[in-house]
């Protein structure tokens, strides 16, 4: 008897458990925004819980318009009261949500700015294609940068994750690697805006040469005066 009550009980658990977590919601203040799609909460209770925006990605902060994208989702939330609708967890131990401040949904909002993509991988929203087409249509956002400058984040970190052969035969104790794109562009010999020959190679330097000094103003675009 103890046995079929011990599986109902695990049944019950794993056909439910999914709809419950999904049927969580917190309320709380934003006291920070780490990046395009992640931000700390202060809940009630005084716990911190951090946050992953669901069903969409943000170029990181290294890439074209990582900046921009964090401070579109600052000036949305940052300092309000925000209601979370909890998809799930993920494997850094963030809660992952749909974002809503008062019936604003954030998540949708960060899409129809230009400031995310929608997340292939995780999307179930079909809305979210929708406002993305429509940013697209408009070049408004991270659509306004080249094809070259607009690579979807997920592809990016796994190539961050996988050196190419060229970088896999730079000795460790190299100084002034030559990096090199499609492009044709190398670490090597230029240092000032004047000497750009494009916004790309612009980004180029500022991301893969770490030639910080052509974003002045520290908002992640190089050489202003190409690059808008």
């Amino acid at each position: 008897m103890n046995l079929k009550v011990n599986i109902f009980l695990v049944l019950l658990t794993t056909i439910f458990l999914p709809i419950l977590v999904q049927a969580q919601e917190h309320v709380g203040r934003v006291l920070g925004v780490t990046d395009g799609n992640t931000i700390t909460l202060l809940d009630p209770s005084k716990h911190q819980i951090k946050v992953r925006l669901a069903e969409i990605d943000t170029p990181e902060s290294a890439q074209p318009y990582g900046n921009r994208a964090k401070q579109e989702l600052s000036k949305l939330v940052f300092g309000k009261t925000i209601t979370l609708k909890v998809h799930d967890t993920d494997r850094y131990g963030r809660i992952v949500a749909r974002v809503y401040v008062d019936t604003l949904d954030v998540n949708a909002e960060m899409v129809r700015r230009g400031a995310a993509w929608v997340y292939r991988k995780y999307a179930r929203d079909h809305g979210l294609y929708v406002l993305e087409d429509q940013a697209r249509q408009a070049k408004v956002g991270l659509w306004s940068l080249t094809e070259a400058e607009r690579v979807p984040p997920w592809e990016w970190r796994n190539a961050k994750q996988r050196p190419s052969k060229d970088e896999a035969t730079i000795p460790a104790y190299s100084q002034t690697p030559q990096h090199s794109t499609g492009q044709g562009f190398t670490c090597a010999g230029k240092t000032k805006c004047g000497q750009m020959t494009s916004c790309a190679e612009a980004y180029f330097y500022l991301n893969q040469c770490g030639l910080t000094s052509l974003d002045r103003d520290k908002n992640g675009i190089p050489c202003e005066s190409i690059c808008r």
